[in-house]
């Protein structure tokens, strides 16, 4: 992970630590059930976040610790590729 185009230092991120996940989908109930089917066993937090001008669009934060890179990416592509998620910040 690049800081910013000037420098070639990485942000050095020490595992296992608590990540997390902004999602954005049509449903804040669906979103929460995906959070639940992808976290699985895992201890979480989750938050309501806001709810696009239009109403078509909500966000819902979730932490969860991850124990790797490769944890934090895997669970990343499931949030990504879930029918009821539109985007994963």
């Amino acid at each position: 992970m690049i800081l910013d185009d000037k420098t070639d230092k990485k942000l050095r991120i020490d595992y296992p630590c608590s990540w997390g996940f902004k999602l954005i989908g049509r449903d804040r109930v669906k979103i929460k059930d995906a959070i639940r089917e992808i976290i699985d066993d895992r201890d979480y937090k989750c938050r309501d976040g806001n709810i696009s001008r239009n109403g078509k669009f909500v966000t819902v934060n979730t932490e969860c610790r991850v124990d790797s890179q490769e944890d934090r990416d895997k669970i990343f592509k499931a949030f990504s590729r879930h029918k009821n998620i539109d985007m994963v910040i």
